[in-house]
């Protein structure tokens, strides 16, 4: 069997458990919406606020605890065990303490909101839940670090399993404490903060207890002994977090921005572009779970000192990738009009949404290259070159650019939606060719070594 087949074969063992543990993770907050929103509409704007303003939060937290995964499979790939229980420490004291200070800010909640003119019973319901998700802040980055502790040992299943299990507890969870089952008070959307916080509660555990039983961990010995706080190790972990975390905020922080800015053009537009916006971000699961894998695979050919079976693998993932997004794009070209139907009956937001889902097509493809190819990054440890990247291309291009094609008469007659996702196509490009680049260079700096 050629090498590149091997590779590949290696890629997909490692994509498939975290790409369905992504499409759960996405269907937890589509059950959150159509739970509360069954409950009343108040509950389901509450719910949507409330994600909007946490999404960010949790992304951050995310970020940090996602440096371990290249730190773990670098030194898998080294044979050095000892190392990888004393880097998991490490990270999870990075977080644990960001995590709590940002529970703190739950204290701030009802002042805040009382600053923002909305319904008094919204602004109740909202806080409600904002405070629940950030209570259990430090449960969901204990959690992070396991898994990434997992998934750095190329061991992804679990977290498919776990993240099934999230959503086994969230279903029944969201039905007992929004609509006050068993005994249970109705707390309507506030009650989705707190199944998410039970859910946050019993993926913790699992995780906790697959990595005390399972053959695969179990020899790691991580709940054996409490190791120290290192300040040199903390502070290399969050040297190399940070900018992954605050790529993962910036790309959140956007569309929210493009959908305030899209808001005066009114409710359809905005349903036509949430519509090919959550099409899209289903159907980028692909890449982005590729390029999860790509930095496990990456990170552990160079723990190996294989910097061409690091390339390889690289370069396996992209072209992976990129037969995947052909085919994703021409199912959304060839069922735009169906996949709009899935959403609404109202033929003017299935016509826009329609236009919209072609243009979404157009950058599927980049979008699959700058996934894959920041997961590589990760994997060579290369963030900040990341951070940059990404911030230029969404921030300095794609999003000025999506500005004045919808807003101004400047280049052509103000476009609306259309515009901004001509500025998706022009950013994710611009980050697709500049992140590309930048692989090619740091893996000819390591032949070079």
């Amino acid at each position: 069997m050629s090498a590149f087949k091997i590779e590949l074969k290696n890629l997909i063992k490692l994509t498939w458990p975290l790409l369905v543990a992504q499409v759960t993770q996405t269907l937890m907050g589509v059950s959150d919406t159509i739970m509360a929103g069954r409950f009343s509409a108040t509950d389901m704007a509450a719910v949507a606020i409330g994600f909007s303003i946490t999404l960010p939060v949790i992304c951050f937290v995310q970020g940090l605890t996602l440096a371990l995964t290249p730190i773990v499979s670098r030194l898998d790939g080294a044979a050095q065990t000892s190392q990888i229980v004393k880097a998991s420490y490490q990270c999870l004291y990075l977080v644990l303490p960001i995590a709590a200070l940002l529970s703190l800010l739950s204290v701030f909640l009802p002042y805040w909101f009382s600053l923002v003119p909305m319904e008094a019973q919204l602004r109740d319901i909202t806080v409600e839940y904002v405070s629940y998700i950030l209570y259990s802040l430090p449960l969901f980055a204990t959690y992070q670090v396991l898994r990434n502790f997992c998934e750095g040992l190329s061991i992804t299943k679990p977290t498919m399993i776990i993240m099934v299990v999230g959503l086994l507890v969230n279903i029944p969870a969201n039905f007992i404490l929004i609509y006050g089952k068993f005994g249970a008070p109705a707390m309507g959307g506030a009650g989705c903060g707190l199944a998410t916080a039970l859910v946050f509660t019993a993926m913790l555990f699992s995780t906790g207890l697959y990595i005390y039983y399972s053959k695969s961990t179990s020899n790691y010995r991580l709940f054996d002994r409490l190791v120290p706080p290192f300040l040199p190790d903390i502070v290399s972990t969050f040297k190399l977090g940070l900018p992954i975390a605050l790529t993962l905020l910036f790309e959140v922080t956007l569309f929210g921005v493009v959908a305030l800015l899209l808001s005066p053009f009114g409710a359809q537009t905005v349903a036509s572009h949430q519509i090919a916006l959550n099409f899209s971000a289903l159907m980028f699961m692909f890449p982005l779970s590729i390029g999860m894998a790509t930095t496990i695979r990456v990170g552990f050919l160079l723990g190996k000192n294989d910097t061409d079976g690091a390339k390889l693998a690289a370069k396996t993932a992209v072209l992976l990738g990129l037969s995947i997004a052909i085919f994703t794009a021409c199912i959304t070209i060839l069922a735009r009009h169906q996949i709009a139907l899935i959403y609404t009956t109202e033929n003017d937001v299935i016509e826009l949404a329609m236009s919209l889902l072609l243009l979404a097509s157009m950058f599927q493809l980049s979008d699959a290259i700058q996934a894959i190819s920041a997961g590589a990054l990760r994997g060579y440890k290369d963030t900040t070159a990341m951070f940059l990247i990404t911030f230029i291309a969404y921030w300095l291009i794609g999003l000025p650019t999506g500005v004045l094609l919808s807003l101004t008469d400047y280049i052509v007659p103000a476009m609306g939606a259309r515009g901004f996702w001509i500025g998706f196509i022009c950013g994710l490009t611009a980050a697709a060719i500049m992140l590309g680049f930048r692989v090619n260079h740091i893996q000819r700096m390591y032949a070079v070594k």
